[in-house]
């Protein structure tokens, strides 16, 4: 699986293969939101704060508010991390955390 995408991102455009890989993040991150909620044992409808509607909604989503996120990690018992790293090999910065909750 892994050489065919490496093929198919070899006739494309560079600027193509960017935004092709921020969209298959964004659809990663809605699968992974409802995979740990399921791994957690937490139904839609038991969230504080949403309704289950609102919680589909969400883990449908492409782009999800970081607030909105907290808040739904929160109720989920878990935290959240960003980091920023170097996108290419930099002596001068490394991973930095920007926000832990």
């Amino acid at each position: 699986m892994h050489n065919a995408i490496k093929m198919m991102e070899s006739k494309m455009k560079p600027e193509s293969v960017i935004r092709s890989r921020a969209i298959a993040e964004q659809e990663i991150l809605t699968i992974k939101l409802s995979q740990l909620r399921e791994k957690l044992g937490v139904k839609q409808d038991e969230f504080a704060n949403f309704s289950q509607t609102s919680i589909s909604r969400l883990e449908k989503r492409k782009d999800i508010r970081i607030s909105t996120l907290i808040e739904y990690l929160n109720n989920l018992g878990m935290g959240l991390e960003i980091k920023t790293f170097p996108k290419k090999n930099s002596k001068k910065i490394n991973e930095e955390i920007l926000l832990r909750v």
